[in-house]
């Protein structure tokens, strides 16, 4: 038999992104392009490409034979593991799962598979305005920067002549130091800029809410971290403090100690010490966190740093700097021209399954499919009056405190059950070398989403000096999509499960509907027991955040305009020091930081520590260029800064 297709569907291990190709039976997985062969008994094979070490060079071959799918190890180092079973041949079925290094791919066969949901892309937008999640956007009908009367017709050049901006009539002002954005990077950018000498005057931080942490905030409280929950941030990450010292642990410890609660003091001190293998990773409460910023941000004056402002466009100029067009409200528009920019624009959208989108848009329901950064406390609230069922849609961190904010709920109505549709077991946890990730009930944990070498161990190194080909495939080795190694949620799951309020659902999703009762009926096709229902209350979609350029107008455009390259994932490609080369202009230097640069020299960009880093390596190319007032650290200025900040003091 001949010109069978099949559908192999799995989900990035970096991203979590889904990628779905449709591909022609007989098909080669390997490491290697050269290594796979072009031809199988005389028909032409597809060749797929697995970009990871645990990948074998050739794995394995998925053919026909005697009318049966089949697929073939082909002498590889980790296996081919079917259903949960490694097999070196084996018969497979539609539906079946197979896991190919850290790749799990469920495989459909064409006359079975799933017709594409005609949709936009399913992202949920934060409003270019109020900075809020707003699910009547998308990226179809986003405002782009070029959209209006503002920026002039002088953004159209490769070069922006300063003295056409002064013609235009609108304000231009003038700084060293611009930061966009406005948050959690601005702020950690602006904090070593002011402990590196710079003014205060000399620095410009653009955004829409003066609080830095503002929209992190408002992401943690949707997804049901209140401010006295455990951050997913290690205890020396301190967006206030670059020194890491004394650590999140240390001051918990103080202030329990000054209240007489020794135990509990010693408890944090212990948890720095042993963890992870003696004792759960220490967290900050968001509430520290939070209040330690606003600390720091006293401090160096964040308040004259920080500037209302919607930025629309970024252009070089002519005499070898940037100008910033930004809007301060409707028909307020002005210019800001800098010689050093610094973007950290953070995550443009939040992902939304595409067939909850296509839901929303034919009921126009928005109280029963939510996504869990959204604003969804009626759903907590409904359950605990009335009780019900809950669906979640992905696995990781989120999920696992939706789990447990219902958890909570069912304290007050025990009428209150959830059931969880994952696309695939999870039968084997990422590996690379000699660590494999711990997996139980089909979650997979470590203490954070990265190894915690990669934030400044040798991963780091291995990465930073790594080639964009081998950064691809130590990124998804390593992984980025986990659950926090939190006895708590793994005995919520594990009581949930054996009391069966609590269950594990695999399939695909082949549509969302609703019935006479207003209740979602979600139709899966489960492997081994076709197609079935799904009866729920509520849906949450925990599948994440989304990054891509593309979904951010602004980068978006600046990528067109300048044809920047983008690396493998989508995302801005930066050098080392997370400058963008190709935005080089005379003296003028571009910087980025954040998850719009994964993919690059540093894996957990969007963390604390990541910011940090990117802050200081991007300070550090400053300081070699002789950013005017910017003196760097040594010993000695360093340890003088540090007690500055110990007492308070402006830096």
């Amino acid at each position: 038999m001949t010109n069978i297709q099949i559908q192999l569907t799995w989900e990035d291990p970096t991203t979590g992104e889904r990628r779905e190709p449709k591909l022609d039976v007989p098909i080669a997985f390997g490491r290697e392009f050269a290594r796979l062969p072009a031809e199988v008994d005389g028909q032409r094979v597809a060749r797929m490409l697995l970009n990871s070490n645990e990948v074998s060079r050739y794995h394995a071959l998925i053919t026909w034979e005697n009318n049966q799918l089949v697929v073939i190890d082909q002498g590889s180092v980790n296996g081919v593991i079917v259903n949960g079973q490694r097999q070196p041949r084996s018969v497979i079925n539609n539906g079946d799962t197979l896991q190919i290094g850290p790749y799990i791919i469920m495989v459909t066969l064409a006359n079975h598979a799933t017709p594409p949901i005609s949709n936009p892309p399913s992202l949920i937008q934060f409003n270019p305005n109020t900075n809020l999640p707003d699910p009547s956007l998308t990226p179809a009908r986003a405002v782009t920067p070029l959209g209006s009367n503002f920026p002039p017709s002088a953004f159209q050049a490769e070069q922006v002549a300063v003295q056409a901006l002064h013609a235009t009539g609108l304000p231009v002002d003038e700084c060293d130091f611009l930061a966009v954005g406005g948050g959690l990077g601005s702020f950690i950018w602006s904090d070593l800029l002011r402990i590196s000498g710079v003014r205060a005057e000399k620095i410009v931080a653009l955004g829409l809410e003066p609080e830095p942490y503002a929209r992190y905030k408002r992401l943690c409280l949707n997804s049901q971290i209140p401010l006295h929950e455990r951050l997913r941030s290690n205890s020396d990450s301190c967006p206030d403090n670059i020194w890491g010292w004394p650590s999140y642990a240390w001051r918990e410890a103080w202030h329990d100690l000054s209240k007489g609660k020794p135990d509990t003091a010693l408890r944090y001190l212990w948890q720095v010490f042993g963890e992870p293998t003696f004792a759960e990773t220490y967290t900050p409460r968001a509430s520290n966190v939070f209040d330690s910023i606003d600390r720091e941000a006293k401090r160096i004056g964040w308040s004259q740093i920080y500037r209302y402002g919607r930025v629309r466009a970024i252009r070089k100029t002519d005499d070898g700097r940037y100008c910033v067009a930004y809007s301060r409200g409707q028909g307020n528009h002005a210019f800001f021209v800098s010689r050093y920019l610094h973007l950290a624009t953070g995550y443009p959208a939040i992902q939304f399954l595409p067939d909850l989108q296509a839901y929303r848009e034919k009921y126009q329901d928005f109280k029963s499919v939510v996504n869990a950064y959204e604003a969804h406390d009626h759903v907590y609230e409904q359950l605990e009056r009335q009780g019900g069922t809950v669906l979640i849609r992905g696995r990781g961190i989120v999920a696992s405190r939706i789990v447990q904010r219902i958890y909570e709920a069912r304290r007050k109505n025990t009428n209150i059950t959830v059931l969880h549709l994952m696309r695939s077991p999870k039968p084997q946890g990422n590996k690379f070398q000699k660590a494999t990730r711990l997996v139980k009930n089909h979650y997979e944990f470590q203490p954070f989403n990265w190894p915690k070498s990669c934030w400044s161990g040798e991963l780091r190194v291995m990465l930073e000096q790594a080639t964009p080909e081998e950064r691809q495939r130590l990124l998804t080795d390593w992984g980025g999509t986990t659950t926090a190694d939190r006895y708590d949620w793994q005995k919520i799951t594990e009581d949930g499960l054996k009391e069966g309020w609590y269950q594990i659902t695999f399939g695909d999703v082949l549509s969302v509907e609703r019935d006479a009762q207003n209740r979602t009926i979600t139709q899966i096709k489960e492997k081994g027991f076709g197609e079935m229902k799904l009866v729920a209350d509520f849906i949450v979609d925990a599948t994440g955040l989304d990054a891509k350029v593309q979904a951010n107008p602004l980068l978006d455009d600046l990528v067109k305009h300048y044809n920047l390259p983008l690396n493998y994932l989508g995302r801005l490609a930066v050098a080392n020091n997370f400058e963008i080369p190709e935005m080089r202009n005379g003296k003028g230097q571009m910087y980025v930081a954040g998850a719009i640069t994964l993919g690059g020299p540093y894996a957990a960009v969007d963390s604390f520590l990541g910011l940090q880093y990117s802050a200081l390596v991007a300070v550090d190319g400053l300081a070699a260029a002789r950013a005017p007032g910017l003196r760097p650290l040594n010993p000695f200025s360093s340890s003088a800064q540090w007690l500055k900040w110990v007492f308070n003091q402006s830096p």
